[in-house]
């Protein structure tokens, strides 16, 4: 089964390919010798990321009281860890600015992958969780398998998805059944291609079932409650009468109190236009 989801990710790897800019950062973050300063350089050979790095850091997701002017200060400012994040999450989104999908909504997309890690964030940082924004790419990242399933055998993927709704079934399990994999296992594998770290390809592998993700089930547990935040926001209301399913065990590991769920959805919603404007400029056309 394992190579299934490799083949697939394989298969449309040229599509998939995160530019220079990201394994250069990376470099110099998995170096431990590596000061702010190399980190600071690194960026600086890509203008249009150190730009882009420098308008995240002076919107309301970050809130510095002072206008930060140099890559020097905003990485001083981030650390290390959130910068080379920052830079994953704005390089994946134009990586597939260019993608087509005749069967897949590409801005909706992404709408709802950016709600979903702004929740990330907020949920993390409502349960009290150290470096809170940390959580944005996991959560950013949930979905991802599914644009390899649409990118790879886009009518299957179609069918599962008309069929899950129609019977109310998890998406999963339909496509555990249908396909013989699902979307957690194909996002776990692409981002397993690219290399990133472990608790990130653990945290979306375990999504639907959180304890599983052994020293990373804190993780795991985050991307679980955004994801079931983001699923019940699309319901109609009559469905979005009943709460999201949330996990037991993604309650009990991070002590999130579902009622901060109405408050923390409309934080995320009020940040969505801006941030979409760094991530994936493209929806906002839309």
């Amino acid at each position: 089964m394992m190579s299934s989801t490799q083949e697939l990710v394989q298969s449309c790897s040229n599509i998939f390919t995160l530019p220079e800019i990201y394994f250069r950062v990376r470099d110099v973050v998995d170096d431990s010798t590596s000061t702010m300063d190399d980190l600071a350089n690194a960026l600086k050979l890509d203008p249009a990321i150190s730009a882009r790095l420098l308008r995240i850091v002076n919107s309301p997701l970050y809130g510095f009281p002072k206008q930060i002017d140099t890559i020097t200060r905003a990485v001083n400012m981030l650390g290390m860890q959130s910068v080379s994040d920052l830079v994953a999450a704005t390089s994946i989104g134009r990586t597939f600015s260019g993608m087509t999908s005749d069967l897949m909504d590409l801005p909706a997309y992404w709408r709802k992958s950016v709600l979903c890690a702004l929740l990330a964030g907020k949920v993390a940082k409502a349960c009290g969780i150290e470096d809170s924004e940390r959580f944005f790419i996991e959560g950013l990242l949930r979905d991802i398998g599914h644009l390899v399933l649409y990118q790879t055998i886009p009518e299957r993927a179609q069918s599962a998805l008309v069929e899950a709704g129609n019977f109310g079934t998890a998406l999963a399990e339909v496509e555990q059944s249908s396909i013989g994999f699902d979307f957690t296992e194909v996002g776990a594998e692409l981002i397993r291609f690219w290399g990133m770290p472990g608790q990130i390809e653990l945290a979306i592998r375990h999504q639907l079932n959180p304890h599983a993700a052994g020293e990373y089930n804190l993780h795991a547990s985050i991307v679980h409650l955004a994801g079931a935040v983001a699923d019940h926001a699309e319901l109609d209301p009559i469905r979005a009468k009943q709460p999201p399913a949330f996990d037991p065990f993604a309650l009990s590991c991070t002590h999130f109190n579902p009622e901060e769920r109405p408050t923390l959805l409309k934080e995320a919603q009020g940040q969505l236009q801006e941030t979409l404007s760094f991530i994936y400029p493209l929806s906002m056309a839309a």
